[in-house]
């Protein structure tokens, strides 16, 4: 009987299948982080490349007097029935107070909405909302702001979004 109980015999077995237990679960741990990390650059990435897009948008606007800051109002007119534009409808509190850009055709930066392919190949929508704005016994402001979304995702959440608010004195 002593014997038997001293009998080591399949004890190896049973540590390697423990063993080889444990270390499954560290590698499948690893796995999970090297996903989550990836997907932290890419959505990083994304956020990046959207900012910089709105950021060029916005130096169009800075680059020109307040008399050109407009939009094309028949553009904007085209797309006034668009789900992802009217998403920020309270940067465009009365549609009339859009003034229209001319020339034929429209400078690129009086687009209300354009497609944009970032640095890193990906498609983005930049939106661009321009309002008249006054503070109490001021001069007519105007507030420029952009929007920068997913072309993937129209409808989801902006991934760069910045205003600037323009005043008559930087030029006629």
């Amino acid at each position: 009987m002593h014997a038997r109980v001293r009998n080591q015999a399949g004890f190896g077995l049973i540590e390697l299948l423990i063993s080889m237990t444990m270390l499954n679960v560290g590698i499948l741990a690893l796995v999970a982080a090297f996903q989550s990390g990836a997907f932290a650059l890419n959505r990083a990435s994304k956020l990046s490349t959207a900012a910089a897009l709105a950021d060029i948008q916005m130096e169009r606007f800075r680059a020109v007097k307040y008399a050109a800051i407009w939009l094309d109002g028949t553009a904007v007119a085209a797309i006034s029935s668009s789900d992802a534009y009217k998403l920020d409808a309270t940067y465009v509190a009365n549609p009339t107070q859009l003034t229209g850009c001319t020339g034929s055709p429209a400078p690129e930066e009086c687009q209300p909405t354009r497609n944009v392919t970032g640095p890193d190949g990906k498609l983005y929508r930049v939106d661009t909302y321009i309002i008249y704005d006054s503070v109490a016994s001021a001069r007519l402001l105007k507030r420029v702001t952009i929007v920068v979304r997913d072309r993937s995702d129209i409808n989801g959440r902006a991934l760069a979004r910045i205003a600037s608010t323009f005043d008559e004195s930087t030029g006629s």
